[in-house]
């Protein structure tokens, strides 16, 4: 009996046991469930469904588990894991029950929307092995609480918006395996306390601005397999003591700013497979001890300041399947060990000083993709089976000493994309020796000695969009069936012998942007279906001996802004059609024999800036030229032409050999006998006083009701500005005295004398002005009036109005005008270091001019854009961007100036207007549309950004972008402008997305240009 009482006592306490437990097993549950719920109430949805609809609690059943939710997983009934990876949550972590969650072992959160800070309590977290945060917003800095979770194994928090440095305490995560921090903006040094990580064995940190040097302590990490660092601003030299990292695998430092010579103890790292360390400041030689890292199968080392010959131990990395050591100071010859390097795929050798011959056996890697030799001194031969694999894309051998023939398999190598062979001495038969290639799309066989005819099986290469081969010794005709390549858009066959006529088909390829067929012996004519070439941009066909007329059809093609057609025998008149092309820079008709008057369509040529006539039989008056104020060079000599010379610029300080053998020229211009006034000429001087003054008036009458209507309505109200109307027509804008202000311009000035000169345009000169008070300004003196007193009226009215209203810190400051019959000028806040054109073109000044100055000039002029566009009511359109009108002041920050072309933009009207700009920076759509939008000043844009990048105006580039990413890489590492040292880690990177923008903003549709807002919003990242 008693035995049956003790075992029902027993039973009874299990039962209660048991159910207690149970209900605390309950009671946790419910608890973790309704934490969840309450940071899900804080949280919204990325996209249009419901945030988390499966964690919710039935009204039926509030003591739920939330182990039956999505992303949640239990071990028993409390939660250990937590992913909602890529589900598009948005919110705050402040919210997240950590002190709830005990048990929770993993965390991932990534590719999520989640911004905010990373709260300290995380600490709570205590049993956290996994924490994944990636590819979030989130910001602030990583707290030092986070050094608590010593449980932790992989950190993860990649891609967000972090800053401010690694805390210290990170090194107390001893067990951490992985720690990705990249891309992130984290700064101050590397902390050394990563020492204590031993079971480190991943480690990310690129794409910050960590700064100082690289802690030798690294090298005490014996467990870690993959270390990336790069793309950061560490200085210093690499610590010897990565040799100790035996089982490292990867390793990146590349593009920061280390220096000092390439440890040689980088050979006792025997498992390395990948290392980089280009773009730095590396130098001195390299390590013949990197021979012994057998496993390596990719080594970067290019964009250093290494020297002295490539290592023969190079040979011995059998694996190596990428080698770049390309812009160096390298020496010497490829060392022959090269023939071991079977698996080659890419060799990269370009820009160095390396020489003598290239080793056959390199002909023999039957993997070998991309061979870039350019920029070197290499002579002999080249390997003559280099596409023996059929792998063969990118063959670069330009700017050598190469001799004799090309590569024995080149005919038939089907791969190619890419060959670059110009400026060698390579002698083949050019009709016999190239074959059809698929998929090539660029070749230049320019500056060699090849012969024989051009093959007509070109036209079957049917994605080539580049085929130059200019200043060879090819014979015969031009084969008709290259009109049928569709795809050409460059075409250049200059300096050879070719002969008979310009083949009709050629005008076929719609496509075409440049054509050069100069210095050869073609005859006949132009075909009349020239206006065929919508496209075209550069058109020369000089050095011939082409004859009949010019025409009529070469004024279709609107977009051509060069035109050669100097030293064949056209003869009758220059076609009047000529005056549509009204994008044209240069324009050269020399030595033929046209014959009759100019036309007068050829004023409507505002972007003409060089005009050689010379050596024709034109006869007539020249006075049309009055109206081509941006022509810079002229040239006439040699014609049947009379009167007066035009009084602009181009012609008033023309040598006189450019107007010589004319005998009917006269003007104020030594060499040439001054013109005689008729009674008819004294009306016209008459005349010529009277409508300007009548002009003057009625423009200032106008310009004064329109200042005080702007004032009236206090638009842009700026309390600092002082305008008033005083004598002299002046406007006094600051705290200058107007009447005052105009005796001191002229006295300072001595009435505009030539030797106080700063600058000349075709709108007008500046002067540099220092005043009685010390303040220094700059006065633009606007040309006199004459036959185009209208349109220089308007001009000046567009500069008055849109500056007076203007206020931005990178548009230059307007003071004040004056416009009056004897002088007109604009007063403007003086820039010390002139226009971004001079500094560009002057070597000096180009050194100055470092990347960090260059990048914030760029970001200054878009914010300038950005505010005419989207702050100014209405929008402002400037018209005009160029080099010559942004302006540096001391600290070489922007400033945008020159509105005199400026547009306001009517919303309700569908703004057409003139063209106006400069050549080479107006957008195409204004030569066939002429309807003025925000986006002709994005496409200028684009052409100073990269014109800042380049150091030179783009010239030809613009019209052969890349199409893909790797093109892109090629071209931004081709044209950096190498006067500047080169870019520190922080600004490459910001670099190549700059030339990203450039090309967006090139878009021949404008309405896939962004607008400068978006532009500005990227800039300021």
């Amino acid at each position: 009996m008693m035995k049956r009482v003790a075992w029902l006592a027993s039973l009874l306490l299990l039962v209660v046991t048991l159910h207690a437990c149970l209900s605390h097993a309950h009671s946790n549950s419910t608890a973790e469930s309704l934490a969840l719920l309450d940071w899900k109430a804080n949280l919204q949805s990325l996209t249009n469904r419901s945030v988390l609809p499966s964690w919710t609690i039935s009204p039926r059943n509030a003591e739920a588990s939330p182990c039956s939710w999505f992303g949640v997983h239990c071990k028993g009934d409390s939660v250990y894991r937590i992913n909602l990876t890529t589900y598009g949550i948005k919110g705050t972590l402040h919210g997240f029950p950590f002190s709830s969650l005990p048990n929770l072992e993993e965390l991932d959160l990534s590719m999520n929307g989640l911004f905010g800070t990373i709260p300290p309590q995380i600490n709570q977290l205590s049993n956290l092995t996994y924490l994944d945060l990636s590819y979030n917003q989130l910001s602030g800095k990583i707290p030092p609480q986070i050094g608590q979770l010593i449980h932790l194994r992989t950190l993860h928090l990649v891609q967000n918006l972090l800053n401010s440095s690694i805390p210290e305490e990170i090194g107390q995560l001893k067990s951490l395996e992985e720690l990705a921090l990249q891309n992130n903006y984290l700064n101050g040094s590397i902390p050394s306390s990563l020492v204590n990580l031993a079971n480190l064995a991943y480690l990310y940190m690129l794409n910050n601005s960590l700064s100082g040097n690289i802690p030798s302590e690294i090298g005490s990490l014996s467990s870690l397999q993959e270390l990336y660092i790069d793309n950061n601003q560490l200085t210093g030299s690499i610590p010897p003591t990565f040799g100790s990292l035996k089982h490292l695998r990867l390793l990146y430092l590349s593009t920061n700013s280390l220096s000092g010579s390439i440890p040689s103890e980088f050979g006792h790292m025997e498992s390395l497979n990948e290392l980089a360390l280009f773009k730095n400041n590396l130098s001195g030689f390299i390590p013949r001890s990197l021979g012994n890292l057998t496993d390596l199968t990719i080594l970067q080392l290019y964009e250093n300041k290494l020297f002295g010959p490539i290592p023969e131990e190079l040979g011995n990395l059998k694996l190596l399947v990428f080698l770049e050591v390309s812009q160096n100071q390298l020496n010497g010859s490829i060392p022959s060990s090269f023939a071991n390097l079977s698996n080659l795929e890419t060799l990269f050798l370009r820009d160095n000083q390396l020489s003598g011959p290239i080793p056959q056996e390199i002909g023999n890697f039957m993997k070998m993709w991309m061979l870039e030799l350019d920029g070197n001194q290499f002579t002999g031969q080249l390997p003559q089976n280099i596409c023996r694999g059929g792998t063969l894309e990118y063959f670069i051998a330009n700017d050598n000493h190469f001799r004799g023939p090309i590569p024995k398999d080149l005919k038939n190598c089907s791969s190619l994309k890419r060959v670059r062979l110009e400026r060698n001495r390579l002698t083949v038969n050019i009709s016999e020796d190239f074959g059809v290639y698929p998929s090539l799309e660029f070749i230049s066989l320019s500056d060699n000695d090849f012969y024989g005819e051009i093959s007509p099986q070109w036209a079957l290469c049917n994605n080539l969009s580049s085929l130059q081969i200019a200043r060879n010794n090819i014979t015969g005709r031009i084969p008709p069936e290259l009109g049928n390549s569709a795809q050409l858009r460059a075409l250049d066959l200059s300096s050879n012998h070719l002969v008979g006529e310009i083949p009709k088909e050629l005008t076929k390829l719609t496509s075409l942007t440049r054509l050069i067929l100069s210095g050869n012996q073609l005859s006949g004519g132009i075909p009349m279906e020239v206006g065929s070439f919508s496209q075209l941009e550069y058109l020369d066909l000089s050095a011939n001996r082409l004859s009949q007329s010019i025409p009529e059809t070469i004024g279709d093609m609107l977009k051509l802004y060069y035109l050669n057609l100097s030293s064949n025998n056209f003869s009758l008149g220059i076609p009047p059609q000529i005056g549509k092309l009204v994008q044209v820079n240069e324009l050269d008709l020399s030595h033929n024999v046209l014959s009759g008057e100019i036309p007068t369509q050829i004023q409507s040529l505002q972007s003409l800036s060089t005009l050689n006539l010379s050596y024709n039989n034109l006869s007539g008056s020249i006075t049309i030229f009055n109206e081509l104020r941006g022509l810079v060079h002229v040239n006439i000599e040699h014609n049947e032409l009379q009167g007066p010379i035009p009084d602009i610029p181009a012609f008033q300080n023309a040598p006189i050999q450019a107007l010589e053998g004319n005998k009917g020229l006269c003007g104020n211009v030594s060499g040439l006998k001054p013109c005689k006034l008729s009674k008819n000429g004294h009306h016209k001087l008459l005349y010529a006083i009277m409508f300007p003054l009548l002009g003057a008036a009625i423009l200032l009458i106008v310009i004064l009701a329109l200042y005080f209507s702007f004032k009236s309505r206090g638009k842009h109200a700026d309390e600092e500005s002082e305008s008033s109307l005083i004598s002299a027509s002046l406007f006094a804008i600051s705290s200058f005295d107007g009447k005052l202000l105009y005796s001191e311009i002229i006295s300072a000035t001595n009435n505009f004398d030539s030797s106080c000169c700063i600058g000349k345009g075709g709108y007008g000169n500046v002067y540099r002005v220092e005043l009685s008070s010390g303040d220094i300004v700059a006065v633009k003196k606007v040309h006199p009036l004459r036959a185009d007193e209208v349109r220089a009226a308007k001009e000046f009215q567009n500069e008055v109005m849109a500056c007076i209203e203007i206020r931005h810190r990178n548009i230059v400051k307007f003071y004040g005008f004056c416009w009056s019959a004897e002088q007109s000028f604009l007063v403007y806040k003086y820039l010390e270091k002139g226009s971004l054109a001079t500094n560009l073109s002057n070597e000096e000044a180009g050194k100055e001019l470092d990347w960090e100055k260059r990048v914030n000039i760029i970001k200054g002029v878009a914010h300038a854009l950005s505010y005419l566009h989207n702050d100014c009511s209405p929008p402002i359109v400037h018209r005009d961007l160029s080099s010559n009108n942004v302006l540096l002041d001391a600290e070489f920050e922007a400033h945008v100036s020159d509105f005199g072309t400026a547009k306001l933009l009517n919303p309700d009207s569908s703004n057409w207007t003139n063209l106006a700009g400069t050549y080479g920076y107006v957008a195409p759509e204004l030569a066939y549309t002429m309807k003025v939008s925000e986006k002709c000043d994005v496409y200028s844009f684009g052409v100073l950004t990269m014109e800042v990048i380049m150091g030179a105006h783009p010239g030809d580039l613009i019209s052969t972008l890349p199409s893909s990413s790797l093109e892109m890489r090629l071209l931004v590492k081709d044209v950096l402008d190498q006067r500047p040292l080169p870019p520190s880690a922080d600004v490459q990177d910001k670099l190549e997305s700059v030339m990203e923008i450039a090309f967006m903003c090139l878009a021949e549709n404008p309405h896939s240009r962004p607008t400068m807002y978006a532009i500005s919003q990227l800039l300021a990242r």
